[in-house]
């Protein structure tokens, strides 16, 4: 029950977050669907840091990882709506401006989701690494 409300609590809040960046970058007249691929390629960056870190975490609870997961950077990100601006681009004839849109989601996204998973593996090396070095105390420093 608590990963249905991570996920419904997360998805208002990863719904909230779309519509800020559809109003802050509103298509434009040339047809091209900024926000929509910023928060494809935001996301695809955010969900690999993820994966490599806080995810691989054994304490890291399900619950949670439903939440931010599905939830906020599932309502966030959207393959629907790179799909319907494919179509409309597509109905206007702009070939071009189609493969570009098409190249710019699926080639960024890859190369972004594993930059992210990269970043989030390595700090979570020195985030462990971290956590296993023994730490010198003050009784333990010389006078």
């Amino acid at each position: 029950m608590g990963a249905y409300l991570a996920v419904f609590a997360g998805g208002l809040l990863g719904t909230g977050l779309r519509l800020g960046a559809d109003l802050l970058l509103p298509h434009d007249d040339t047809g091209f669907p900024f926000s929509t691929l910023l928060v494809n390629l935001v996301g695809a960056f955010v969900l690999g840091i993820l994966a490599g870190g806080l995810w691989t975490r054994p304490t890291t609870p399900s619950w949670l990882k439903a939440g931010i997961g599905a939830g906020v950077l599932g309502s966030f990100t959207t393959l629907s709506a790179v799909m319907a601006s494919l179509v409309l681009i597509g109905t206007d004839r702009q070939w071009w401006l189609a493969a570009g849109y098409t190249a710019a989601s699926v080639i960024g996204g890859l190369v972004l989701a594993a930059a992210g998973l990269r970043l989030g593996i390595g700090r979570e090396r020195r985030r462990r690494a971290a956590a296993a070095a023994p730490r010198t105390t003050r009784s333990d420093a010389a006078p």
